[in-house]
């Protein structure tokens, strides 16, 4: 606002015209008067776009980069880019969300589930998509090598989205009974659903808590919604995996199952790291480096 004065208060001394001394005058003042208001309005309106441009209201042609601003070359587009036509190295990485998960890329996986995988009719390419979008964080922001880094996960996870819940996971525990935030529901279980596998009571509470659905008394809807299935994974993955990707694809299997790590199951880990190797060349970015756990 200061400069917002500051330039009042040149339109001021370089419109206004000699103290008026006669009628004439006082019409020429009133005509100057006049021009300075237009051109302060103009300004205020510069200002107002100058500033919706610093919170991201840019056009769908432009990038909005990692510190608010809208423009089209590297400074923008490159490193750190928030959203639009985004690009990183040479190679496109950013973008939205749709744009990325492709009908085809989301076809290259699922198709390798047997017919008579279940989750072969649940899980959808739109579904993800819809649920994507109730997180504009991510939506908004998401890059290619974080959907191969996401997809390879879902893949291992779920067999090809072939699994909805856990094998045999109704037959275990997952109540942590000295959870008095989140306790558990008589006679539900909190085994493993979704593309990420959500499990426990605690996790169930708090993502339920902040997806605005009763989990805890409710479970079974991760398993019946496809969209309330991924937006769980989301929910998993934007506070448990994304704060640890610039660490690399190793630091995110530790997110999701420490217990492979260090030799807990090699397997698992080689095997996840496979899937990543392939969504990355699929969607022509390099895997980065500690790829391992």
């Amino acid at each position: 606002m200061t400069k917002l004065r500051n330039i009042y208060h040149y339109i001021s001394i370089y419109t206004s015209p000699p103290f008026p001394s006669h009628p004439q005058t006082i019409t020429q003042n009133m005509a100057f008067t006049k021009i300075s208001l237009v051109l302060l309005l103009c300004l205020l309106g510069l200002y107002s776009e100058t500033v919706k441009s610093q919170n991201c209201g840019c056009a769908p042609n432009l990038c909005c980069s990692q510190f608010g601003y809208c423009g089209t070359d590297d400074a923008y587009c490159g490193a750190g880019c928030r959203s639009g036509p985004c690009r990183g190295s040479g190679t496109p990485t950013g973008g939205s969300v749709g744009s990325i998960v492709t009908q085809g890329f989301f076809n290259n996986i699922i198709n390798q589930a047997g017919n008579g995988c279940a989750g072969k009719r649940f899980y959808t390419r739109d579904s993800f998509v819809n649920a994507a979008n109730t997180f504009p964080n991510f939506a908004n922001s998401v890059t290619r090598r974080e959907i191969a880094t996401m997809f390879a996960h879902f893949t291992h996870e779920t067999g090809h989205f072939c699994y909805i819940e856990e094998i045999n996971g109704a037959s275990r525990n997952y109540c942590q009974s000295s959870n008095t935030q989140y306790p558990c529901a008589p006679g539900k279980g909190y085994f493993g659903r979704g593309p990420i596998q959500l499990s426990w009571n605690y996790n169930y509470g708090a993502c339920g808590q902040s997806l605005g659905l009763d989990l805890l008394r409710q479970p079974e809807l991760v398993g019946s919604n496809p969209t309330v299935a991924f937006r769980t994974g989301l929910w998993f993955w934007m506070n448990s995996v994304r704060p640890v990707l610039n660490q690399g694809f190793g630091a995110t299997i530790r997110a999701i199952n420490g217990m492979e790590c260090n030799g807990g199951n090699s397997g698992a880990v080689n095997a996840r790291i496979g899937y990543y190797r392939d969504y990355c060349g699929q969607l022509g970015v390099d895997p980065g480096p500690n790829l391992s756990c």
